[in-house]
């Protein structure tokens, strides 16, 4: 796989999967981490485990030698955004999100907290979340197609100087020609059948129909923490298999 850049670092991507660990628990996430090798994707911690374990379970995995995404979404006063994204990144983390509705001020206040760390996280917009459709939009006062609604959101992340987004894989391929090879696609809602789907994400797609799409990263929870051999399965990803 190519290399990524960030500030004329280059970090190797090793694998575009990024395993959700949406457990309740340190014991738990960390039984389920045991099975898991560095070399074959990264994980990410959401608002649930982070609440539950604090910074401590995210350094610790960290030291283990995994890439973690702190999936926090922050929303808040630009001050505020940027004293979180500064703590982000003293503890080591990888990547870090917020909501691209924050505006463009919250996101530069982000930008310019962690611009002088060396090896800063990569900052990423959060766009439509996977699991709303235009139903939802409309019932939150907006007609916008969901897709010029993402694109949108993505110029402005963009303009701000952020790394990347996230959005639906099914958004990749139009936002890939619309904002170049170099910004990051972070897609959820990957599903190993689409057809099959019962949880909460809508807007969905294959590993290999999301990467095909354009898709950098795919964010992937419950298809590898309740698989029966998850190394086996990341192989297989990471190969172009499924």
């Amino acid at each position: 796989m190519n290399p990524l850049v960030s500030d004329g670092v280059v970090f190797q991507e090793r694998t575009p999967v990024i395993v959700a660990l949406d457990f309740a628990d340190a014991d738990t996430t960390l039984r389920f981490v045991r099975r898991l090798d560095p070399t074959l994707c990264q994980l990410k911690i959401g608002k649930e485990l982070f609440t539950a374990t604090g910074r401590q379970l995210t350094e610790q995995l960290i030291n283990q030698g995994f890439k973690v995404f702190l999936d926090l979404k922050y929303h808040d006063i630009p001050h505020t955004v940027a004293a979180a994204c500064k703590v982000a990144a003293e503890m080591g983390v990888w990547m870090v999100d917020m909501h691209a509705s924050g505006g463009r001020r919250m996101m530069e206040a982000a930008v310019d907290a962690v611009s002088a760390y060396a090896h800063r996280p990569w900052l990423i917009g959060v766009t439509v979340l996977t699991s709303m459709t235009q139903e939802d939009l409309l019932e939150l006062g907006s007609d916008t197609p969901v897709d010029e609604q993402v694109l949108r959101l993505a110029k402005l992340t963009q303009m701000a100087g952020l790394d990347g987004v996230v959005c639906s894989a099914q958004e990749a391929s139009l936002l890939r020609a619309q904002l170049g090879s170099d910004f990051l696609l972070i897609t959820p809602g990957i599903r190993l059948d689409v057809a099959s789907n019962q949880d909460d994400q809508r807007r969905i797609m294959t590993p290999k129909m999301a990467l095909a799409a354009g898709s950098s990263y795919l964010v992937m929870g419950r298809p590898i923490t309740q698989a029966i051999d998850p190394v086996a399965l990341l192989r297989q990803i990471n190969e172009g298999h499924v």
